[in-house]
């Protein structure tokens, strides 16, 4: 079992050490959504954007969460597309 010590800023509600099992898909999806609304740049920068780009869909996220992270992966295809066809 993966688990992950989660900051206080990202699990407030708990007055205990919290962790999430990163082998269970519900944890790890919870743990993205809150990243994404709760987390600190240092935070996002350590997630694997590849499966929060998988994982985006069906994601709980405020709709401004979402479009920010929608409009980045958009724009990341398109400069790979276009640095991959000068």
């Amino acid at each position: 079992m993966t688990t992950n010590s989660l900051p206080r800023h990202i699990y407030w509600s708990c007055r205990e050490k919290a962790s999430v099992d990163e082998n269970d898909t519900n944890q790890k999806k919870w743990l993205l959504e809150q990243t994404l609304v709760q987390g600190t740049m240092t935070d996002i920068r350590r997630l694997d954007l590849s499966a929060v780009e998988d994982a985006l869909p069906s994601l709980r996220l405020p709709r401004h969460v979402m479009a920010l992270w929608k409009d980045y992966f958009e724009r990341r295809h398109s400069h790979a597309v276009s640095q991959a066809n000068p």
